[in-house]
């Protein structure tokens, strides 16, 4: 592949244009979905779990009444929706005062601002949150005083914390888990297993996570169908795997897929790492006295993008992966069916719709006897930049 260039040459044309994006939030999906096609993204909407709130699940409300009854030591609230839920889910059952009063006599430690806000918006203050968000770094802190014995309250929201809860409860702590919501697979499996097929397929480009229940979700959806180890292999080689944070990507280490994610795990910051990775990941390519970017099913050329149909997109895929090389007939047959039979003529046909569709012909040269090529113009890279970008294709 030719390093990236600077972007300045593709500028006018909004950075997701071209782009095929997949959601696959239950919660706020719409929120995420709006922010990327602000930018020129399609969005494919693929819910990968639901939440079931527990309102009326008598764990919940066990809990609810042991810490009334019997005051912990220390509360931990990881998640603002799930306090809050907990909270509306006392106030159901009238036990939300004393269950308040019960919190405001222990050390609270939030997770996080979300979870900050939530205790301060019922009157209550917490002792400390660590700037990280990081679950890792509440269980580093509580570790360094002395826990045996301590009666620790662990807010969870979706998937229990099994390693924070066991690392305290080996350190002599008694555990008490207050679950506010539950995750479930969605109702309709047919979007995420679409989207498994997609990205097998490589039809999209990028594909956001907000969750680490929803990430177990889309990996456990694609052993189902027999897709996992295509669909890591699509992760770690063509489509973009984006998660909101490090809790998120967790599931997705221990099958060593690669992930970006934003420094401070909000919805807005996801949305721009996307904007700024996955252009990045595609060349802006000097080619017959224009600048070419290859993207997702489209190509933009000097500022303009063209849409273009899968057999086009093929050929100049192929073409974009190694620009200035010759390919052969037999790879654009290969590229245009993947495997099945194609013939020279439908090579040719394809190539013709792509020059015509681009509306640039001398981009693709016909090489007699040989193939096609890119008409690659390496030197131009030096004299725009005023490096030798050349040196590093």
């Amino acid at each position: 592949m030719v390093a990236p260039v600077r972007l300045d040459p593709i500028k006018d044309v909004p950075p997701l244009a071209g782009f095929t994006v997949a959601v696959t939030a239950s919660r706020r999906a719409e929120e995420l979905g709006s922010l990327l096609e602000r930018r020129g993204a399609r969005v494919v909407y693929a819910p990968a779990i639901r939440i079931i709130p527990l309102e009326d699940d008598t764990e919940l409300l066990a809990v609810t009444r042991e810490c009334i009854a019997t005051q912990p030591d220390v509360v931990v609230a990881t998640t603002g929706i799930g306090f809050r839920g907990w909270v509306e889910a006392a106030e159901g059952w009238g036990l939300a005062d004393g269950l308040i009063r019960s919190l405001s006599k222990a050390r609270l430690l939030a997770r996080g601002p979300k979870a900050r806000g939530a205790l301060r918006a019922v009157g209550l203050q917490e002792e400390w949150s660590p700037e990280s968000e990081s679950s890792s770094e509440v269980l580093e802190h509580l570790l360094e005083g002395d826990v045996e014995g301590c009666r620790i309250v662990v807010q969870i929201h979706g998937e229990p914390l099994f390693d924070f809860s066991e690392t305290l409860r080996m350190a002599g702590a008694e555990v008490i888990e207050a679950p506010v919501y539950r995750w479930a697979p969605p109702d309709d499996p047919a979007p995420l297993q679409r989207l498994v097929e997609l990205v097998a397929t490589r039809q999209l480009e990028c594909v956001t996570l907000t969750s680490a229940p929803a990430a177990a979700s889309l990996l456990r959806c694609a052993d189902e169908v027999g897709r996992l180890p295509v669909l890591i292999e699509a992760f770690n080689r063509d489509v973009l795997m984006a998660c909101v944070g490090p809790i998120t990507a967790a599931p997705l280490q221990r099958y060593g897929i690669r992930f970006v994610m934003p420094q401070r795990a909000r919805l807005g910051a996801l949305a721009r790492e996307v904007v700024t990775e996955l252009p990045r990941r595609t060349p802006v390519l000097p080619v017959a006295g224009q600048w070419l970017q290859v993207r997702g099913q489209a190509a933009v050329v000097d500022n303009v993008l063209k849409p273009l149909a899968p057999g086009a997109m093929a050929i100049l895929r192929l073409l974009a992966e190694r620009p200035g090389v010759v390919r052969a007939r037999a790879e654009l047959r290969q590229a245009l069916s993947g495997g099945e039979d194609a013939d020279d003529h439908a090579v040719e046909v394809a190539v013709a719709r792509l020059r015509t569709a681009i509306d640039a012909p001398r981009v693709v040269q016909t090489v007699v006897k040989r193939g096609y090529r890119l008409a690659y113009e390496p030197e131009r890279l030096r004299e725009e930049d005023g490096v030798d970008n050349a040196a590093l294709c």
